[in-house]
Order: C-alpha cells, then structure tokens, then sequence
C-alpha cells in the first residue's frame, strides 16, 4: 500500500488479527519504519481503537482483549457511496480539521464492513484519484457551521460576527433561512437585521455565531439556493454588462450559469423571424466574458460596454492568429 492513510487501516488489520506485535515486525509487514509505526498507532488511539503498548523483550502493541466491533451492514453500492463521498471530498482543498475528520470516518468505516467488501474498498482507495474542484474549498469553522444548521432548523435567530469583503466588521441578527454549499463555499442566507432585507453571508466570513431565544417563521416557499444564485447574479460589480442573443429564454439560459448572468425575454419578435433575448452580466473583470460568448455559438449584438466589444475583436484576433499557426501572447 502506498497511500499514509491504507497503511494504517492496514496496521489496524494486522493488531485485529490478535497477539503482540513487535514494532519490528509490524514495520516490516508495512515497509515503513519503526518510528511511522509508532506514528500510526498515535493515529489509531487518536480514533479511540484500543491498541496496547507491551513493554518488554517480546512487547510490541497488541489490541484490547475482547475488541471487537460488529460488521456494519451496508451493500457494495452503500459503501462505495460513501467512500467516494470521503474519498472526493479529502481533496478539494477542505480544512485541516475537516479532513482528518474525513481520514478518521473512512478508518471507522472500513474497520466494520465485511472482510470481502474491504478488500475491494482498499482498492479503490489505492487506485482512484481526484482532480480538485475549479474553485478550491474554503476552509469553515465546524462549530460555526453545525451551530448555524441547527439554528436554521429549529428557526432560530443567531448573533453573528461579520467581516466583509473590504474587511470591515459588523455584528448583527440574522433570521437564518438556509445553508447553500456553491462553487467551493458555504452561504448562510436570512433576514438580516441590520438592514431588514434578504442577505447572504459567506460562513467564512463570520467570526462567531451566538444562538438567540425566540423562533421565527420563514416564508412560504422561499428557496435559499435559488435566492442565492439570483442575489449572486445581481450583486454590485464594476461592470454592467447587456448584450442581445439570438434564440429562446430557455436554450440561452440553459447555456449560461444563473450565478453569473441573468436572461430576460425581449418583446415577441415578428412572425418568420428568430427570437431574441437580453442577457446581463455584472463583472469585476470583462476579460472571461468573450469565451463565454464565444462558447454560446449563437449571434449575438453587445449594448454596453463599448469596452467589451474591443475584448471580444481582441479574442477573434488572437484565435485566428492561432488558427494560422502564428499564436499570439498577452497578458
């Protein structure tokens, strides 16, 4: 096994298996040295495993007499579930805490299922791999997030310390509504009651969550993933961005993420001819919006900026420059 975490679920395997082991002989089964195999038992008390240090000429380590946890009865399709869900999520960039948290559930998980599904569990453990997300995740405290899900289940409103994004701080009372997990961050979204309005606040950004007495009452039917998107797409950026794309609300749609642009019908076009529809983006940046209309392979007419119809000329330029074999930098 090559992978810290395999080998030391298969540390664990080889303490079940009954008796003492010497740290010599325990290196050896695991070809690391004597000093990753104490390392490795730190890692399974850590989890709360029994294992025994025995002094002596013939000490080594040994499991608790009578340690023994009952199969976890899961089907392959259970299991696989599961461990794709750790597998993928130890990878994208999750907080220290979070993915030793991770390591230990998937130590737990594999110590309780069937010797047959184990086996084919390691494997999978040691074959696959994991790009990370586009975004990488940011990394959120626990207690800060658990103390949220709670509140917003039970209707609780919560204090919370807020930083925004120009790095001033605020305290406030927010009526949280939900939880929404999109492009590698947490939002919390709720009536805030600093300005009596629907808000999202990046979790990452709240310093402290304090639970508050009393209960409210959300709105009816209110959607906090779909609110966000929408308060995403709609937030106050440098540009201002509308152009007209030729085809219908919902093909033009379909092709643009609601988190960044928003699409609206245009009067019904005359008899015979093809429907158009207004698309608005606001951006920071206009430098990624020209392949992301390249991309929508329709025509399309830019009403403002003026400055985004030099971004996309200067796109064709540099893509035909390519298509004839003489690419050309930038910055």
């Amino acid at each position: 096994m090559t992978r810290p975490t395999a080998r030391v679920l298969a540390l664990l395997e080889l303490l079940q298996a009954g008796g003492t082991h010497t740290v010599g002989e325990l290196a050896g089964r695991l070809g690391v040295d004597e000093r990753t195999v104490r390392r490795y038992v730190t890692h399974l008390t850590d989890l709360d495993i029994p294992v025994r240090s025995v002094r002596g000429r013939y000490g080594g380590y040994r499991l608790a007499p009578g340690y023994r946890m009952p199969p976890l009865m899961l089907t392959d399709d259970e299991a696989v579930a599961v461990l794709l869900g750790l597998l993928t999520g130890r990878g994208t960039g999750r907080s220290t805490t979070a993915a030793h948290a991770a390591d230990s559930v998937t130590a737990k998980l594999r110590r309780v299922l069937p010797p047959r599904l184990t086996a084919r569990l390691d494997a999978l453990m040691n074959t696959a791999e994991f790009t990370a997300d586009a975004r990488p995740q940011v990394a959120v405290e626990t207690a800060i997030l658990l103390g949220l899900a709670e509140a917003t289940r039970e209707r609780r409103p919560v204090a919370i310390g807020y930083t925004d994004r120009n790095g001033r701080p605020s305290e406030r009372t927010v009526h949280p509504y939900g939880l929404v997990a999109h492009s590698g961050r947490w939002y919390l979204t709720g009536m805030d009651s600093n300005s009596d309005e629907l808000r999202q606040f990046r979790l990452d950004r709240i310093t402290v969550v304090t639970t508050l007495p009393g209960t409210f009452a959300a709105p009816a039917g209110y959607e906090p993933a779909a609110q966000l998107l929408s308060a995403l797409a709609t937030a106050p950026y440098r540009h201002e961005v509308s152009i007209r794309v030729q085809g219908t609300l919902t093909r033009v749609r379909a092709l643009l993420p609601a988190a960044i642009a928003t699409v609206h019908e245009i009067d019904s076009p005359p008899p015979g001819t093809r429907p158009w529809v207004r698309v608005q983006i606001r951006a920071e940046q206009l430098d990624w919006i020209p392949p992301v209309l390249a991309g929508l392979n329709r025509p399309f007419v830019i009403e403002h900026p003026e400055t985004l119809n030099d971004a996309v000329r200067a796109l064709a330029r540099r893509l035909t420059a390519a298509a004839d074999g003489r690419p050309e930098t930038h910055g």
